[in-house]
C-alpha cells in the first residue's frame, strides 16, 4: 500500500509563491513587449475640426497622429508636404533618425523606405518634385509636437523630410520651416524605437499610412 505524503505548510507556499512569481514574469513579459499597450488611441470618427482640409493622419505602429498643417505659415511647405500626403509617397517611409525624448525625423522618399533602406545613402534622397526655399518664422515657436521640414546645412534645401520634436527647442525657431503641429497622438510619437545611440536606426518603426483627414 502507497501511503500518501501531504506537503508541509512551508512547501505549500514556497508552491505559491512559485506560481506567483511565473505569472508575474510572463505578465512583465508581455507588457514589455507590447509597447503600444497604455497608448490612448484616436477614434477619426469622432474627432471634429474647424479647418479639416488642412489635417493629416499619420498612422504608425500604436496608433494615429493628427497634425494641424499651417497654410497660412508656410505655404509652399504645406502644398508641398500635402502633395506628397496625397500621392502616398510618405507611406513606408522609415523613422531611421530618432533621439530620445528630442524628436523623430522620417520622409526620405527614395533611400529611407522601409522597403529598400540605403544606410549608405539615407538622408540625402530626393522625391522628384525638386528642392524648395526654406519658409521661415521668427514668431513660430518649436515647442513639443512641432512639425518642420528637415533640411542641408543650407537654407532653401527642402524637398521632403521632416521632423517632429518630443519637446521644445527654442533654437530651432527661424532656422527651420515650419509646417505645422500635433494636436492628437503625441505620446504615440515617443513609442517609436531610437537609435540606441547609434547615428540611424537598425530596423527602424516606420510611417504605415499618411493620409488627409477628409481622405479617410
Amino acid at each position: 500500500m502507497i501511503k500518501t505524503i501531504k506537503a508541509s505548510k512551508s512547501e505549500k507556499i514556497l508552491f505559491i509563491f512559485l506560481i506567483c512569481l511565473s505569472i508575474f514574469a510572463f505578465t512583465s513579459f508581455f507588457l514589455l513587449k507590447n509597447k503600444c499597450l497604455f497608448v490612448e488611441k484616436n477614434n477619426l470618427s469622432k474627432l471634429k475640426f474647424n479647418y479639416p482640409d488642412n489635417i493629416a493622419v499619420m498612422n504608425v505602429e500604436c496608433g494615429n497622429v493628427i497634425i494641424e498643417l499651417y497654410p497660412d505659415i508656410s505655404p509652399k511647405a504645406v502644398e508641398r508636404f500635402k502633395i506628397l500626403i496625397e500621392q502616398k509617397m510618405y507611406d513606408g517611409s522609415a523613422f531611421y533618425k530618432v533621439s530620445e525624448n528630442t524628436f523623430v525625423q522620417a520622409g526620405d522618399i527614395e533611400y529611407g523606405n522601409i522597403n529598400n533602406l540605403d544606410y549608405s545613402k539615407i538622408g540625402s534622397g530626393k522625391s522628384g518634385l525638386g528642392l524648395l526655399k526654406s519658409e521661415l518664422s521668427n514668431d513660430f515657436k518649436f515647442t513639443k509636437g512641432s512639425v518642420g521640414f528637415a533640411r542641408a546645412t543650407e537654407f532653401d534645401t527642402e524637398d521632403s523630410e521632416f521632423f517632429i520634436t518630443l519637446k521644445e527647442i527654442p533654437i530651432y525657431q527661424g532656422e527651420y520651416t515650419p509646417i505645422g503641429k500635433v494636436v492628437y497622438g503625441l505620446d504615440i510619437l515617443t513609442k517609436i524605437k531610437t537609435g540606441n545611440k547609434a547615428i540611424y536606426v537598425l530596423r527602424p518603426d516606420y510611417i504605415k499610412t499618411f493620409r488627409m483627414f477628409n481622405s479617410n
